[in-house]
This record gives structure tokens, sequence and C-alpha cells, in this order.
């Protein structure tokens, strides 16, 4: 089980340890290019995406540490569920009120669903 732990963790983090990343150093490129949104250059709108992404940058820094350091292991897996289905509830209730957005939002959300999902599996398993 241990091994499962492990790569569920990697996954999740290195998934938000990149895109923090590339959305911190380009939002305006980096969230045309993977979602389809076109941020103007306007420091309020770009401050908020970079605020975000330091969010997931430093989600994706704890839960690759949950991988090698036992101590943080239960504290990364509480984290990427939180961040996962954080963003997939937000996603989940702006389709409910604002409408349906694109096919790689609708990825993204699914993607969030499984992580998110697939961490809960791992942490419940490991305090059983």
């Amino acid at each position: 089980m241990e091994i499962i732990n492990i790569v569920t963790l990697s996954i999740s983090g290195l998934l938000l340890l990149y895109g923090g990343t590339s959305r911190i150093s380009n939002p305006i490129k980096i969230y045309w290019k993977n979602t389809g949104i076109r941020l103007e250059k306007e420091v309020n709108i770009l401050s908020e995406a970079r605020g975000v992404s330091s969010v997931m940058l430093f989600s994706g820094i704890i839960m690759l540490l949950g991988t090698i350091v036992p101590e943080l292991t239960i504290t990364s897996f509480v984290v990427a569920i939180l961040i996962l289905l954080g963003f997939a509830l937000g996603r989940s209730l702006s389709i409910a009120l604002d409408g349906k957005p694109n096919k790689l939002l609708i990825q993204g959300l699914i993607t969030e669903i499984v992580l998110g999902t697939a961490n809960i599996f791992c942490l419940v398993n490991m305090l059983d």
C-alpha cells in the first residue's frame, strides 16, 4: 500500500508544483495555453492569478515532502484533499451558477476529483 500512497502524492504534488510554478512565472501565456483563458495585462488580475498559483506551488511542495518525510505524510494527504477537492467544488459551483466552461477546464475538474478521491482513499487506508 505504501507505493500507492507515494504515487498518489507524487502525481498530485508534481501536478500542483508544475501548475503553480508555470502560472507564477508567466500567467498570461500559461492561462491561455492551458485553459483558453485570456488574461489582460492588468495588475490586479495578475496579482490574483499569481496568488492562487503560489498556493498551488506550496501545496505541491508539501505533498512531495510527504513522500519522503513520514511525519508529513498525513498532513500531505490532508492538504492534497483540501486543495484538489476545493478546486473541484469551486469549479462545480461555477458550472451550476455560471454555465459549462471549455473542455480544458472540464478536464481539470475531472482530474481534481479523481486525484482528490485517490488521496482520500490513501488517507483512510493509512489511518486504518
